[in-house]
């Protein structure tokens, strides 16, 4: 694509997306992600710290992750992860 903008955008509307999906398929078990896709909900929180301070920005890891499981980790926890069988 030669267009960066453009690119740029559909490559941030995706993430959303993806963003959007995991947060509405609670179903789907950060260890089920991670054994099949080698990443979780977590890594994306810690990518995206870590991209931040590339460009020396600081975010703040927990706050990142709540804006990725769309609510504070614990509580997403507690309704839905499953335990470890």
């Amino acid at each position: 694509m030669k267009d960066e903008k453009l690119k740029r955008s559909l490559e941030a509307a995706t993430f959303r997306r993806l963003v959007s999906h995991l947060q509405n398929n609670t179903d789907l078990q950060n260890i089920d992600l991670m054994n099949l896709a080698g990443f979780c909900r977590n890594c994306l929180s810690k990518w995206m710290v870590e991209e931040a301070k590339k460009i020396n920005v600081n975010l703040d890891y927990e706050e990142v992750r709540s804006d990725i499981y769309g609510m504070d980790y614990s509580d997403w926890k507690k309704k839905y992860q499953k335990p470890i069988k």
